[in-house]
């Protein structure tokens, strides 16, 4: 069931959404080579904790899960796609790091990811962050009222595939509310014109993911959380949460450029 917020419960998701780009801002400004991963969940649970602003991935357990989740942020290493769980591992140069990270306050949440490079950049890493956040802005484009969410994973989809980028299949955005994932299921791909019709108050996860190589294989690693890619090829995760309104879709977790 796909529940329309109102205005008053938009504005608060997007003082939760303010949150969670403030995290994210500092985690991006904090990772540098041999900061650990750990660390950087610590700089995010401070963001949170400063706000007073609980985290929706801490002790998180869908169904596919071993465990329940153990930190505030995923972090995903190059060949780690998504899900990716906070270590001791130490940032090397040129590593790929994708950073997803939620907030609640009260009582709504906020979601959101980015993708960047560490230290000295390849040109490949470089365009595929570069096409990730395109596909992100041509699925945002889409979200209006009157369009479907066949609209938005048409216009995510046709980015990356022009791009040469493989996709995987069964993982995308999702609504957002008063839990992190809510209905509707938003795919990455898909046929413009088809599934729901877009309606004003709606909220939605839009999340392109990539992988390098063009194929669409992955597998989940020992730790039952992380998702890789079969080839070993580098991924990349982006995410904005947005609200469908009359006037056009509204990105409530948009942050400051690092």
């Amino acid at each position: 069931m796909v529940e329309l917020k109102t205005d008053t419960s938009i504005d608060a998701m997007h003082a939760a959404g303010q949150i969670v780009g403030r995290a994210l801002t500092a985690v991006r400004e904090a990772a540098r080579v041999g900061v650990s991963l750990l660390e950087l969940d610590e700089v995010a649970r401070e963001v949170l904790r400063e706000a007073g602003a609980s985290s929706p991935f801490l002790g998180y357990r869908p169904s596919f899960a071993p465990t329940p989740f153990p930190a505030v942020i995923c972090a995903s290493v190059n060949d780690a796609i998504v899900h990716g769980i906070p270590t001791r591992y130490r940032l090397r140069d040129g590593d790929l790091l994708s950073v997803d990270c939620g907030a609640v306050l009260d009582g709504w949440a906020g979601d959101s990811a980015t993708s960047f490079v560490v230290g000295r950049a390849r040109p490949a890493d470089v365009r595929l962050v570069e096409t990730a956040e395109r596909a992100l802005a041509a699925g945002i484009e889409a979200a209006v009222a009157g369009n479907r969410i066949g609209d938005i994973a048409h216009a995510v989809g046709r980015v990356c595939r022009t791009a040469g980028y493989g996709i995987p299949q069964g993982f995308g955005g999702h609504g957002v509310g008063r839990r992190m994932h809510e209905d509707p299921e938003v795919p990455n791909e898909g046929r413009p014109g088809r599934g729901l019709p877009l309606r004003p108050g709606m909220v939605l996860a839009i999340e392109p993911m990539l992988i390098a190589s063009g194929k669409d294989g992955y597998h989940a690693a020992a730790d039952g959380w992380t998702l890789c890619t079969d080839d070993g090829s580098r991924a990349a995760h982006v995410e904005h949460t947005v609200a469908i309104t009359e006037s056009g879709p509204r990105i409530l977790t948009a942050r400051e450029p690092v």
